[in-house]
């Protein structure tokens, strides 16, 4: 199993209508995608008082990831409406093997 990693931040403001456009969008996405195996998204107010997210999915191999992200699975995949909400994000996503899991 591969998890894949990737983090972006909002305004502490946006953090819970930025949650619900993640589900209509990224998390849909990431669910409907042949080999995922769950989603997870982490959040937390930060001291400078952003929201900062993680969203972590699991996968049956790269390969499937790739159906999700493209060839080059280590680009993040973006959507049409985050320039409204993210303030801070990452251009890439880390690939994990999962050594421990349920």
């Amino acid at each position: 199993m591969v998890a894949r990693a990737w983090r972006g931040a909002t305004a502490a403001a946006d953090a819970d209508a930025y949650v619900e456009y993640l589900e209509q969008t990224g998390v849909r996405d990431l669910r409907a995608t042949p080999g995922n195996g769950d989603v997870r998204v982490l959040r937390r107010v930060r001291d400078d008082g952003l929201a900062e997210f993680w969203v972590i999915s699991f996968w049956e191999s790269r390969a499937a990831i790739e159906a999700f992200a493209g060839p080059v699975i280590e680009r993040a995949v973006f959507y049409p409406e985050d320039d409204r909400y993210l303030v801070e994000r990452d251009l890439t996503a880390t690939h994990h093997e999962v050594s421990v899991g349920p």
